[in-house]
């Protein structure tokens, strides 16, 4: 080996300024020196260890030396370079990753190849050779490894079985001999030293546990024995051998992440940092930069809070790395850009300062020095004047992190509310009453019967006092958000059923007892709408959205969104329970953030419809798309089929609660075809109407199909076409007015467009049509008699919306042949400004009518946020339907008394 040479270069010679450590190796190692010279430029990779392993010929008879000598070239290498400045923390904690990686594959590969040489390859039952994974956990796990840490590990093996011979031994005590094996050559102390110690209490039963564990028991421990902390321990897992890790990974991924929000986490990461705390006061390891107040563990512990609430409906939170976590979170508005900016600087100042506390001895040591020698040259490692000014800045970081990390963890119902004594004394319905007088309630006995029926109340008395602990802090603060609100006790009233709705669910509580301000947006949300406190105690998931501060300033991108839940579901695939789930979260999402936006007054009538028929495109798209990928024995890649929508979605006036009305149509010759179609149909409209865990998605409705109930599920478009032009009734082309290609193959979407506008162009008698379309409506006014005093039902009376909307089917229909922009699908209030422009109603009356359609839209959709009939004052609107009515006389010239 080389000689050390007798200057050494800057980076070296700085370096040695700053820790004892790397003196002692260059005086104890005479070929250090030459080897940092050759490699200190550049950054180590994976092919340099190699390389140096490759030359120095390691095998079975000189692994533990060799491993020793390749980690006091890697350490020091990193050390050097960290202190020159050459090198970033992630360069260090990368490196010294790599280290652990090379050297427990090295150990793995040459003792496997002694303990198979002698007992044989482990197989399994059916004789399938089998692996041993070894899981790097903790900043391992996260590639995050510091330069004097310890390493945790998990041994696992798939299948229980024997070897092969000459000497027969059963899997796991293979397995166990060869993780003692692994462990001895990375943690013995020999007179080279040591490489990594060997830390392996994250195993299932901890040290009292087997050394190794099969797949199946590692599963059945997950689902019986294993515990939060756990969760939050092996979100950092990370295979480091064999090729079986994605098996291993969907055992785990259940454990670590649930499916719905797991709020309840914060609880539980609470606890666990509390215990930690109280240990690091019991050892006065208050300058301890990892434990202590502000210290690492707290940036850690906020970034994987968030990966155990999120991560399973998330995916894009199951990584590792803290720092990308923390972008994650900031791009999802979970945190803010500025506290993700300062927690990175503030955990790449924690994380240099630990590496140079470690520089001086290569201790597993985080606490800052005490005498002021060391003081002196951790402040120059770090680069500060001195070591005082040092910790100006530290107190400035930990102050930061410390705030942060309180406001996710912190107890906001620690302190109690002034309104504890009320639900305390529910059952005095005077005091009460007295109380919810002063509060401002409009009918305080009625608010004072049903919180004393809440508190007495058969649910309330079963909930488990775990619950009741989260339970019974938000009763106050619902009858204080209420209070704020127009309308306190309706408010208080839907407050309450949503409490009831979510009483069991343990993670929403949390996420209430959490996080205040989501209290009272949801208060006022559900004052404004009962339609939307009803669609709340359905899809509780959705308290989260009100968290999101950009809900009402970001605008609505269905793109992005189209893009987002095709990737969730092609990661599902072929998980239909799953996939059917995920669709109705996403779109319940979708519908909230647009009623959020809605009830806040941003959104037009228009506007909000356009939005919701584009969204249930979208999501009857995927689901052809999905379904289609169900059916079995199917003769072709790509379906030739598509959806044709009429009604509400047809005419791009979809509401929150609107049905969808569909007509499926193929396009293809093949013999089977009918058949397949048939069954995509039925699969198509299930997916979409069918209640599961998540809920619905749509009600549908077939029947405006070829010849309604009694016709097939699905047709050739070549027979839709016969139909319309042969068979179809005056109502069935009205509806064609409406009607437009939703969902599916693009080129029958072109097909049916020519045919909707061929039957629409048709040349028709206008008396007959007149007659026709006039009996039609009086079918409906029959169907529908309003029998309410004073009362104007904006639907079905005369002079409101069916009105408008027959007026202008009627002129499509009587004179599209002549004008041919009559067929474009462009809405009525289009649709009567174009009449009015081609000279077939009068301009201005055109005008009045469409600012009528629009008024009624509105009123209708603001009756319908609260659950009310579209009935209204008939005062309020007898101008309106007026108007409306000269126009219909106008156009029919008859009049409807």
């Amino acid at each position: 080996m080389s000689e050390q040479p007798t200057a050494l270069p800057q980076p070296i010679e700085d370096a040695l300024a700053c820790s004892r450590f790397l003196r002692r190796q260059l005086d104890s190692r005479p070929w250090l020196a030459a080897q940092l010279v050759k490699s200190i430029d550049t950054p180590l990779d994976a092919t340099a260890l190699r390389d140096y392993l490759r030359d120095e010929k390691v095998d079975d008879n000189n692994l533990k030396p060799v491993l020793r000598k390749l980690r006091a070239w890697v350490i020091c290498h990193a050390l050097v370079r960290d202190i020159a400045g050459l090198a970033d923390l992630t360069e260090v904690t990368e490196t010294m990753s790599l280290l652990a990686d090379i050297a427990v594959e090295t150990a793995h590969d040459i003792l496997r190849e002694q303990l198979v040489a002698r007992h044989g390859q482990p197989v399994s039952a059916d004789g399938r050779e089998q692996e041993f994974i070894i899981i790097g956990m903790g900043k391992l796990g996260g590639r995050e490894l510091n330069v004097s840490s310890d390493i945790d590990l998990i041994f696992v093996y798939p299948e229980d079985g024997s070897t092969a011979g000459p000497r027969i031994i059963d899997n796991f005590e293979f397995f166990t001999k060869l993780g003692k094996g692994v462990i001895q050559a990375l943690n013995d102390i020999t007179g080279d030293g040591q490489v990594f110690r060997v830390d392996m209490r994250l195993r299932p039963n901890g040290d009292s546990g087997p050394l190794v564990a099969s797949f199946d028991m590692l599963e059945n421990y997950f689902i019986t024995q294993g515990r939060e902390w756990e969760r939050y321990a092996w979100i950092k897992a990370r295979v480091m051998t064999g090729i079986r890790g994605a098996e291993l990974s969907a055992i785990a991924r259940p454990f670590i992440f649930r499916k719905y929000l797991d709020f309840g986490a914060i609880n539980a990461m609470r606890d666990l940092h509390a215990q930690i705390r109280r240990e690091v006061a019991r050892k006065d390891m208050a300058d301890n930069v990892k434990l202590g107040p502000g210290g690492i563990r707290e940036i850690e512990f906020l970034a994987q809070v968030f990966q155990l609430i999120r991560g399973g409906r998330d995916t894009a939170l199951q990584i590792k790395p803290t720092l990308k976590v923390l972008g994650k979170l900031a791009e999802r508005a979970i945190i803010t850009p500025e506290a993700e900016r300062k927690l990175v600087v503030a955990y790449t100042f924690l994380r240099n300062l630990e590496h140079r506390l470690q520089y001086l001895d290569d201790a597993q040591t985080h606490n800052l020095p005490g005498t002021p020698a060391d003081q002196a040259i951790i402040a120059q490692a770090m680069g500060f004047a001195s070591y005082e000014a040092m910790l100006v800045e530290l107190d400035t970081h930990r102050g930061t992190v410390g705030r942060h990390f309180d406001s996710v963890f912190g107890d906001p119902t620690e302190k109690g509310h002034d309104l504890d004594n009320l639900w305390a004394s529910a059952s005095d319905e005077d005091l009460c009453s007295a109380e919810f007088e002063r509060l401002g309630y409009l009918d305080p006995p009625a608010a004072a019967r049903r919180l004393a029926a809440v508190r007495n109340g058969n649910r309330y008395q079963q909930i488990p006092p775990s619950i009741k602990l989260r339970f019974d802090p938000l009763i106050p603060r619902v009858i204080e958000a209420a209070a704020e609100t127009a309308d306190p006790n309706a408010t208080f009233e839907r407050l309450l059923d949503m409490l009831d709705a979510i009483s069991r669910r343990g993670s929403y509580l949390a996420l209430l007892q959490q996080y205040p301000q989501t209290l009272h947006k949801v208060a006022e949300l559900v004052s404004a709408s009962a339609w939307a406190a009803q669609f709340l105690n359905l899809h509780p998931i959705l308290l989260d959205e009100a968290l999101d501060p950009r809900i009402l300033e970001e605008e609505l991108d269905l793109d992005a969104f189209r893009a987002e839940l095709s990737k969730q579901l092609e990661e599902a695939e072929p998980d239909m329970e799953r996939q059917m789930d995920l669709m109705r979260e996403q779109h319940h999402a979708q519908v909230f953030r647009l009623l959020t936006k809605d009830i806040a007054g941003h959104l037009t009538v228009e506007r909000h419809a356009d939005f919701l028929s584009a969204l249930a495109d979208i999501i009857v798209d995927l689901t052809v798309t999905m379904c289609w990928r169900k059916i079995k024995n199917r003769h072709r890649d790509e379906p030739k089929f598509a959806v044709l929508a009429y009604g509400k979605l047809g005419g791009k006036e979809l509401g929150y609660a609107s049905d969808l009305d569909m007509v499926f149509v193929h396009d293809d010759d093949a013999p089977e075809a009918a058949e397949i179609y048939t069954r995509l149909g039925q699969r198509t409209n299930t997916w979409l109407s069918a209640q599961t865990a998540a809920g619905q998605l749509f009600d549908t409705d077939l029947r405006l199909r070829p010849n309604g109930d009694s016709g097939l599920m699905v047709v050739s478009l070549e027979a839709f076409r016969q139909y319309q032009l042969e068979n179809a009734w005056v109502w069935e082309h009205q509806a064609l007015t409406r009607a437009r290609f939703c969902a599916g193959d693009r080129d029958i979407g072109r097909k049916f467009e020519a045919i909707r506008i061929e039957v629409l162009r048709q040349q028709r008698d206008l008396a007959k049509l007149r007659e026709e379309v006039l009996a039609m409506r009086q079918r409906m006014v029959d169907a529908h008699p309003n029998k309410t005093e004073g009362l104007f039902d904006l639907k079905h009376d005369r002079g409101g919306l069916i009105d408008v909307e027959f007026i202008v089917q009627y002129l499509v229909l009587g004179y599209a042949h002549q004008h041919a922009r009559l067929t474009g699908n462009l809405g009525n209030i289009a649709l009567l400004g174009m009449a009015g422009e081609l000279g077939l109603i009068p301009v201005d009356q055109a005008a009045e009518v469409a600012d009528t359609y629009r008024e009624y839209r509105r009123l209708q959709h603001g009756l319908r946020l609260n659950n009310q009939v579209s009935r209204i004052d008939r005062e309020q609107v007898s101008a309106r339907a007026a108007c409306v009515r000269v126009l219909w006389n106008l156009v029919f010239s008859d009049t409807l008394a």
